[in-house]
């Protein structure tokens, strides 16, 4: 039975008064600025009905009643931090600004695609445009699967002689990567281990236009690539503000080609970075210092995760079941673009943090294995975020005004829309076994700046309830299980 997405309720103007405090309360000294940290009575508070989805999630102060108790912690949503691209275009026909981005760089350009896409119309039409506005383009296709580490390194190798201005990435998440990647060892040097984790890039490398294939990985304007390092038993990742691409182009006319499981499993993963931005926990930071690359829940990024999930929800399922659907191929290439503009800066958590073993694994595609895990993960969250997947419920177009069932209704249709697309509903369905289950809780651990962001924490035995009930395909096992909180 396929899943109906009635759109969400008109949206009603915020608060067109605020609420005032007693003329006593207002000679009173401002309180002292929040800690980042909020307290359990903000967590369960509620805004006022009149304010739209986007209002309530991003503007507690101004929507939230002024009281002397309530500003503080109503302030402590009030902070956000943003990495994106100096240019970001996105809609038919907006390829044709590559030629233009591109120059403003350099006229040694390195274009890094696709093997499967080198010959395409779509491509060759590209390279004809850009030699005929003066560029030197060296095509570059040595993109494996995976991204194994030592075939980034003979990349790297292969065209340092070219010496490029400026790159061009084109294709799927992986094409991505792997120019950010290539452009940092051309910058740099190797070798790529180096730079594993957060924070290890010493500064900039060369200019990327990222142009996207796929609706899903928002790698186009994120600070993060993925490698698989056959020395590490999963997949490693690469974080830092100079893997931000210059420019970013989003043409949904390039993923009109994409067969119906990479549309599913990209577009899941694209509604599961939405999901874990929206539902991140509040991370104490430290503005006097380097800043950690996923800085947790996250005003700015609050609005873009929601709006995300309005675009693709609706239409994934349509993508993919007619690849030529122009409407719906353009909702869910804008929704995988708001998505990776609220996860880079904010972070993904658990669903990611258990995917990389599970994929490692089982060698299932990245998408297929985040939307596997994510109803488990944000079941496991009923009780904990309430009020965020109540607000995720709505935008989704449910209309139960008690945050406790809301939620629960957001991660049904979460789950519906999951099975309607084709991911399984299991862990066992993919080949994992239960003996494996202790082994994968604990190399997601290892995955600190995911699982450091998990509304439900981090201990050994949530990460195993989760992957128990995962296995099963029981959902129902994390009511009681699961120890709730951070």
């Amino acid at each position: 039975m396929s899943t109906r997405w009635p759109l969400a309720p008109p949206r009603r103007r915020c608060c067109s008064r605020r609420a005032r405090r007693s003329p006593a309360a207002s000679r009173r000294a401002s309180p002292p600025l929040p800690s980042a940290r909020r307290g359990p009575a903000a967590r369960s508070a509620r805004p006022p009905p009149g304010c739209s989805a986007i209002s309530r999630a991003t503007s507690a102060v101004w929507c939230s009643p002024w009281t002397e108790d309530s500003v503080p912690d109503a302030l402590a949503d009030a902070v956000g931090t943003l990495r994106l691209p100096a240019r970001i275009h996105v809609g038919y026909g907006v390829r044709q600004q590559i030629p233009a981005l591109l120059a403003e760089h350099g006229r040694r350009v390195l274009a890094v695609v696709d093997p499967f896409l080198a010959t395409s119309p779509d491509f060759v039409a590209l390279l004809a445009s850009l030699e005929a506005t003066g560029l030197e383009v060296t095509t570059h296709t040595g993109v494996l699967p995976e991204l194994p580490v030592g075939s980034l390194t003979a990349s790297a190798e292969a065209v340092a002689d070219t010496d490029p201005e400026v790159v061009l990435a084109y294709g799927g998440g992986s094409a991505i990567d792997a120019a950010k990647l290539i452009a940092t060892l051309l910058a740099h040097g190797g070798p790529l281990s180096r730079f594993y984790g957060e924070n290890a890039v010493p500064g900039p490398i060369r200019p990327i236009v990222a142009v996207p294939t796929t609706a899903g990985t928002g790698s186009e304007v994120t600070p993060v690539a993925v490698v698989s390092d056959p020395d590490r038993e999963m997949k490693i990742g690469i974080s830092s503000p100079f893997l931000v691409p210059v420019a970013a182009v989003v043409d949904p006319e390039l993923t009109l080609g994409a067969p119906p499981s990479v549309t599913a499993h990209s577009g899941i993963d694209a509604l599961v970075h939405a999901l874990e931005s929206y539902t991140a926990a509040a991370v104490p930071l430290d503005w006097t210092g380097q800043l950690p690359l996923f800085t947790g829940r996250n005003v700015l990024a609050a609005p873009l995760a929601l709006e995300a999930i309005r675009h693709i929800a609706p239409f994934l399922a349509r993508a993919v079941r007619d690849g030529s659907d122009r409407e719906a191929r353009a909702q869910v290439a804008l929704g995988s673009l708001l998505a990776g503009m609220a996860f880079g800066p904010t972070g993904t958590h658990l669903s990611h943090a258990l995917q990389y073993p599970i994929g490692a694994i089982t060698k299932t595609p990245h998408g297929l294995g985040t939307g596997l895990m994510i109803p488990y993960v944000l079941q496991a969250a009923v009780a904990v975020v309430p009020s965020r997947l109540a607000e995720i419920d709505r935008v989704l177009g449910g209309t139960e005004p008690d945050d406790s069932v809301a939620a629960q209704d957001a991660v049904d249709r979460i789950a519906d829309l999951c099975r309607e697309v084709g991911i399984p509903s299991s862990l066992a369905e993919i080949g994992v076994e239960e003996t494996q289950l202790e082994h994968i809780a604990e190399l997601a651990l290892n995955s600190k700046r995911l699982v450091g962001i998990s509304p439900v924490g981090a201990d050994p035995g949530v990460l195993l309830s989760i992957l128990r009930a995962a296995h099963s395909g029981h959902r129902s096992l994390l009511d009681s299980s699961v120890h709730r909180g951070r």
